[in-house]
C-alpha cells in the first residue's frame, strides 16, 4: 500500500468515526442480501456486532500508518474468525458489502479516490487476517 493511498485512508477517519455505524449497518444488509449463507458465519455475533466492526474500521483508518497499534486486535480477530470458520473466500464477499455501503452512505464524499484508497486498503488488511488465521488454523 503506497503513501497516498495510506493518507486517503487516515483523511477518512474523522468520517468514519462519525458515519461507521450507519456504514456497517449498510455493509452486513449488502453482505447477507448478496451471501445469505454469510448469515451462518454471525449466528452467534452480539447484536452490536455492526458497533464493534465500525470500531475497528475506524481504528484502522486512524492507524494506517502504525499498523504495529492494531495487532493485539487482528490477533482477537483472527481467533474469532477461527472460531466461526471465516475462510479466505469470504473476504471478497464483505470486501464488496463494505465498499458499497461506503458509497451508499457516503455517497458524493465516497469519491473515486476514497472508493480506490479502501478497495487498496482492504486488499491489504485481509491478506494480513488470511496469514493470521492460515497461522491459526495450522497450530
Amino acid at each position: 500500500m503506497n503513501e497516498q493511498t495510506k493518507a486517503i485512508i487516515k483523511s477518512t477517519a474523522p468520517v468514519l468515526k462519525e458515519y461507521g455505524e450507519d456504514i456497517t449497518k449498510v455493509m452486513y444488509r449488502r453482505l447477507f442480501d448478496n451471501y445469505p449463507e454469510a448469515k451462518d458465519l454471525f449466528a452467534n455475533a452480539a447484536p452490536d456486532q455492526y458497533k464493534k466492526l465500525a470500531s475497528m474500521v475506524y481504528a484502522y483508518a486512524a492507524n494506517i500508518d502504525n499498523l504495529g497499534a492494531l495487532q493485539k486486535g487482528i490477533e482477537k480477530v483472527g481467533k474469532i474468525h477461527v472460531g466461526v470458520k471465516i475462510l479466505p473466500k469470504h473476504y471478497p464477499w464483505v470486501g464488496e458489502a463494505l465498499i458499497g455501503a461506503i458509497g451508499e452512505v457516503l455517497g458524493d464524499a465516497a469519491t473515486p479516490e476514497v472508493v480506490q484508497a479502501w478497495e487498496e486498503a482492504y486488499a491489504f488488511l485481509s491478506k494480513v487476517f488470511i496469514a493470521k488465521e492460515e497461522e491459526l488454523y495450522a497450530a
